[in-house]
């Protein structure tokens, strides 16, 4: 059965190219013109991955994400922002996206960064079924993807909590900005990109805010880690 993927973006010429190609793909694509559009087509739908555009008239990108994540939809969502939009990507972030490509995006990116998406939807990395992570009162349950902080259970999105739960596993060991790039979104950025630290960020606070501290440690010029005691 092909994977469904509900594609908004409002440039009819753009939304046009990207079906066919998502569809050559072998995505069973879904089509919106705007977020109202996007939002009635969910509804009853089969959807795996969701692609939405940042600027739409009437209901946004990032407002459809937030909707979405309110009404405690999980399913991954890649937005689609203009290059020199730091603010578009920051606010896609924090509404709950778990991945984004600048305007104008290379194709082959672009499948790339939703085939990475799709792998860590359906896998954790093969945990054992009854296998939870514990470390410092934080308890984190791959295979059911919720975890928690002193029996205050964190909400998190697809990313986050796939990268909590590989610092989690690594405690103590230090892994370079290039591993977990490879690991959660299947494919290094490169030293510029500010992905990886933007998430860290996100992650540090809700982890903060439920009273773990400063579990997350910066390893300068390396990476990242976590420490079992």
């Amino acid at each position: 059965m092909k994977p469904g993927l509900l594609l908004a973006e409002d440039d009819r010429a753009i939304r046009e190219s990207l079906t066919r190609m998502l569809e050559l793909e072998g995505y069973d694509v879904v089509a919106a013109c705007d977020g109202l559009d996007a939002l009635a087509a969910l509804h009853g739908r089969d959807v795996q991955i969701i692609v939405l555009d940042v600027m739409m008239p009437g209901i946004d990108g990032v407002a459809v994400c937030r909707a979405l994540r309110r009404a405690g939809d999980r399913t991954p969502i890649l937005m689609l922002t203009a290059r020199s939009g730091t603010g578009d990507r920051v606010a896609g972030l924090d509404a709950g996206a778990d991945d984004y490509v600048p305007k104008p995006f290379d194709i082959d990116e672009l499948l790339a960064r939703l085939r990475a998406l799709r792998r860590r939807a359906t896998s954790v990395d093969g945990d054992p079924p009854s296998r939870q992570l514990r470390l410092r009162g934080l308890v984190v349950d791959p295979p059911a993807r919720r975890a928690w902080c002193h029996d205050v259970e964190l909400v998190l999105t697809k990313t986050e909590f796939d990268l909590l739960t590989l610092l989690v596993r690594n405690a103590g060991v230090v892994l370079e900005h290039a591993t977990i790039y490879e690991r959660i979104w299947g494919y290094d950025f490169g030293p510029l990109s500010k992905n990886l630290a933007v998430y860290v960020g996100y992650l540090r606070r809700k982890l903060a805010a439920a009273g773990a501290g400063e579990l997350v440690e910066t390893v300068r010029g390396v990476g990242y880690t976590v420490r079992g005691v």
